[in-house]
C-alpha cells in the first residue's frame, strides 16, 4: 500500500465501531472495509481511449507477470469478477495475466507519507477485526501472514486448478508448460511488506518460506529492526538482524525486495546479497524525483545483480495519472539499465488509484509500442524478465 489514502480505513472503521458498539462491529467494519476499499482502489479518473488492434493482437502472446497486488488484504473472494478493486481470477484471466505476486502489508501506521513515519499505530488491527481474523493475529504479525497466506491456499483449493500457488522452480515450469495448452491458467506467488512481519525475529524466515512466502522486504512505511525505510525515521542501512534474515532468506529461495528501503538499506543490500535482488513496486527518480523512487546509481545496482526494477502504476511512482507515464518511466529504466531488468509492480489493490485494472493490462501494452518499444523489448518487461528471475531464485 502507498501513504495517504490508508487513514481513511482507520477513520471509517474507527467510526463504524463507535456508531455499532463491539457487538454488532463485526459485520458493521466489513461493509465499511468493503466501501473503503471502493474508494481508496479506484481505477481512473476517466475512460481510456480503446486499445489499437496491433496492442490488443501482441498483448494477447505475452507471458505477464506483475510483482506486486496486496488484493489479499480487503477480503474479496479473489475467484469472483469483483465490483470493486483492481486484481481478481477472472480479471487477471481477462487480461492475460499468467503471474501475480500477491503480498501482505500486515502492519501500517496512521497518517502515512513518504517522508516520515513511526510505528506507534496500526490500521491494520482494525482491518483483521473487521475481517474476523483470529486472535492471535491482533497480538502477532506473523500469525497475520500465516492468515493470508491461508486465505490464498483457500482461493487455490476452491478453484479448481484454475488458479496456483507457485512455490518452486518446478511448480513455476509445470505452470508455464499447462498455460500453453490452456491460456486461462492464473498463477500466484505470497510475498511479504516489511519484515517487521516475522515479529522481530529473522528465525521466522523459516515460518513464512514453510508457509509459502517467496519474497520478502526488510521494511514498508517504517524502520524495522532489520532495516530502515525510506519513509522511517532513522533511514538507517541493514542491521546484523537484517543480515541474518538476507541469509536466511536465500537459503529457502525467498527473493530479497527492495520496494519502500531507505539508500543505506539497499546500498546494505546489494553488498550482502548473493542472488538477484528485486524492487518490487517503485518508480524512477529520474521521471518522478521523490523519496519513494529509485536513483539511477539504485537502478544499476539492482540490475547488477541479475535482479529486476518492478515500475508502477501509480503517480507517486510514475508521475502521472495516464498509461503513458508508465510507459515513460518503463522507457527511462530501459535506457539506464537494458531491456532485460525491467518489469511490472502495478501496486493493485495497494490503496491507489490506477489507470486500469488487471483486466485492462493491454493499454500499457499499447502505451509501451507508443514510446517505441519493440515487440522483444515488450515481452520482456510485461513478463518475460519477471519469470526469469523467478526461475532463478525459487527453490
Amino acid at each position: 500500500m502507498t501513504a495517504g489514502r490508508r487513514a481513511a480505513v482507520a477513520a471509517g472503521v474507527v467510526g463504524a465501531v463507535g456508531m455499532a458498539g463491539l457487538v454488532v462491529a463485526g459485520p458493521v467494519l466489513t461493509r465499511v472495509l468493503a466501501r473503503t476499499e471502493r474508494r481508496m482502489n479506484p481505477v481512473g479518473p476517466g475512460v481510456l481511449p480503446p486499445v489499437s488492434d496491433r496492442a490488443a493482437a501482441l498483448h494477447a502472446t505475452l507471458r505477464i507477470a506483475d510483482l506486486h497486488a496486496d488484493s489479499l488484504l480487503w477480503g474479496r473472494d479473489l475467484l469472483r469478477r469483483g465490483d470493486r478493486g483492481h486484481v481478481d481470477v477472472p480479471r487477471m484471466v481477462e487480461g492475460n495475466v499468467a503471474l501475480q505476486v500477491f503480498s501482505m502489508p500486515v502492519k501500517t501506521p496512521r497518517n502515512l507519507n513518504i517522508e516520515r513515519n513511526v510505528p506507534t499505530s496500526d490500521d491494520v488491527t482494525l482491518i483483521a477485526l473487521a475481517r474476523h481474523w483470529p486472535p492471535a493475529t491482533w497480538r502477532s504479525l506473523t500469525a497475520r501472514v500465516l492468515e493470508l497466506s491461508a486465505s490464498a491456499h483457500r482461493f487455490e483449493a476452491a478453484s479448481g486448478g484454475a488458479f496456483r500457488l507457485l512455490k518452486t522452480r518446478a511448480d513455476l515450469a509445470a505452470y508455464l508448460a499447462d498455460r500453453t495448452a490452456n491460456p486461462s491458467l492464473t498463477a500466484g506467488i505470497l510475498s511479504i511488506e516489511g519484515a517487521h512481519a516475522l515479529d522481530d525475529d529473522p528465525a521466522n524466515v523459516d515460518v513464512v518460506a514453510h508457509a509459502g512466502i517467496r519474497m520478502i522486504s526488510p521494511s514498508h512505511f517504517f524502520d524495522t529492526v532489520f532495516g530502515g525505510s525510506a519513509h522511517g525515521v532513522a533511514q538507517g542501512g541493514l542491521t546484523d538482524l537484517g543480515r541474518e534474515m538476507i541469509r536466511r532468506m536465500e537459503a529457502h529461495g525467498v527473493i530479497l525486495d527492495v520496494a519502500h528501503a531507505s539508500a543505506a538499506t539497499i546500498d546494505d543490500a546489494l553488498t550482502v546479497a548473493t542472488r538477484p535482488i528485486v524492487a518490487s513496486h517503485t518508480g524512477v527518480r529520474g521521471v518522478c524525483d521523490n523519496a519513494r523512487n529509485l536513483s539511477d546509481a539504485h537502478l544499476e545496482g539492482i540490475a547488477a545483480t541479475g535482479g529486476v526494477i518492478g515500475i508502477g502504476f501509480w503517480d507517486t511512482a510514475s508521475g502521472g495519472v495516464e498509461p503513458s507515464w508508465i510507459a515513460r518511466s518503463v522507457a527511462y529504466a530501459i535506457e539506464r539499465v537494458g531491456v532485460d531488468h525491467v518489469g511490472l509492480g502495478s501496486d493493485w489493490d495497494g490503496a491507489v488509484q490506477v489507470p486500469f485494472d488487471a483486466a485492462g493490462l493491454a493499454h500499457l501494452t499499447d502505451a509501451l509500442l507508443d514510446v517505441g518499444l519493440d515487440e522483444a523489448a515488450i515481452r520482456a518487461v510485461m513478463g518475460e524478465n519477471t519469470l526469469r528471475v523467478l526461475g532463478e531464485t525459487l527453490p
